[in-house]
């Protein structure tokens, strides 16, 4: 089994555009016109194809481009015991359109046995078996994105309610569920871990926040403190007291949905739960356009935790001038060294199914350019 973990100097986030093929497969399934083995057959070949582009070009931490997921979160959330597939009253707003008005309620305790994605990974983890230098690394959705998810409105409260009468059974039943999946994980072969979430992004939106004033006369600043320690403290009770020799990364966004955003701020407002305190191994950063403010804030990074540079979009086909990118890249080392920097989009190619706005060969030609960038930063590894 590989050691050689992420980030690697030219990296990806993990999720790829649908080929069409396997789009129409999927429809055709939810229409009953095949079948759940026909449905994996054509996955598990699709699969094969993107992990060998990852190879192809010089990747080699390689996802399975969450091509058995129609969300990036909420497949993993249904995956869990005692929680069910349900529709929101509506589905988020972002810049622009409305989401899917899928999500996930609890039905009964949750428990983390027989996950599904278990055999996700050990299929991706067999076929990179035999492939010298070449690690599985796998994505799951952050605990407390799971957490936001189960609390998103007033009919989530309701029904997680009736099950847990306060919220300390809730937030340790996640942390259980969530350490089961990981162990089994681990006992399967995985060595690095990606945990994807978006609760932070939200935490930045001055907007977001405001939300919650109506329903309180706290001050945005107190009750976005309230947030991020509720978050940090649910995370790295499962981030922590895990294997030693398994790694585990974080990917911080602002949103990403068929090549729109949900939320706008800089990392300065969380920098101190987030970069101070998160118990993680490296940040995936979203800093591809001013929503995310500037370099600032990665001062606040702990330790000798690694900083993977976000700085090319994934949202749209135009690739990004060399300089430009190299002089940031030089502008974020003032603040990080540049042996702990690393570069890659700031986000998947397709957090849902729907995808963003570029072609497949435009997705490729984002990765070669990554990595033409980062050979010449850092030298070719």
């Amino acid at each position: 089994m590989c050691t050689i973990n992420a980030p690697h100097r030219h990296d990806v986030v993990g999720s790829f555009l649908r080929p069409e093929r396997l789009k129409k497969a999927r429809n055709d399934f939810e229409k009953g016109k095949i079948d759940r083995e026909e449905l994996t057959k054509i996955e598990n070949e699709e699969i094969k194809k993107i992990v060998d582009k990852q190879i192809e070009l010089g990747y080699t931490s390689v996802t399975d481009g969450e091509f058995r997921r129609s969300y990036w979160h909420l497949d993993f959330f249904w995956g869990f015991n005692g929680i069910g597939h349900i529709h929101a009253d509506k589905g988020y707003e972002f810049n622009g359109v409305v989401t899917r008005d899928d999500t996930a309620i609890v039905t009964g305790k949750i428990s983390g046995e027989n996950h599904p994605f278990i055999k996700h990974y050990t299929f991706l983890r067999d076929l990179v078996r035999d492939k010298k230098g070449v690690e599985a690394r796998f994505t799951i959705p952050a605990p407390a994105q799971f957490y936001a998810e189960l609390v998103r409105e007033d009919k989530h409260v309701k029904a997680l309610l009736k099950v847990y009468p306060d919220f300390k059974g809730l937030e340790d039943d996640i942390v259980n569920a969530y350490k089961t999946v990981i162990n089994e994980l681990y006992n399967e072969g995985l060595r690095t871990l990606q945990i994807d979430d978006c609760t932070w992004g939200c935490l930045v939106d001055d907007n977001f926040i405001a939300s919650f004033i109506e329903k309180s006369d706290r001050d945005k600043e107190v009750i976005r403190r309230e947030f991020a320690e509720r978050f940090l403290n649910i995370n790295n009770r499962v981030f922590q007291n895990n294997p030693e020799d398994l790694v585990i990364n974080t990917h911080v966004c602002r949103g990403n949905y068929a090549s729109t955003w949900f939320g706008q701020g800089g990392y300065d407002k969380i920098a101190d739960e987030l970069f101070g305190k998160e118990d993680v191994n490296a940040y995936y950063l979203e800093f591809d356009t001013e929503r995310a403010g500037t370099f600032e804030s990665l001062a606040k990074v702990s330790g000798d935790k690694k900083v993977v540079l976000g700085l090319i979009t994934s949202k749209n086909p135009t690739l990004e001038e060399k300089e430009a990118v190299i002089a940031r890249i030089k502008e974020a080392s003032k603040y990080v060294q540049l042996d702990r920097l690393y570069l890659s989009p700031q986000c998947g190619f397709a957090s849902t199914e729907e995808g963003n706005h570029l072609t497949e060969e435009q997705q490729w030609a984002k990765l070669r350019f990554i990595k033409e960038v980062a050979d010449e930063v850092w030298g070719k590894n």
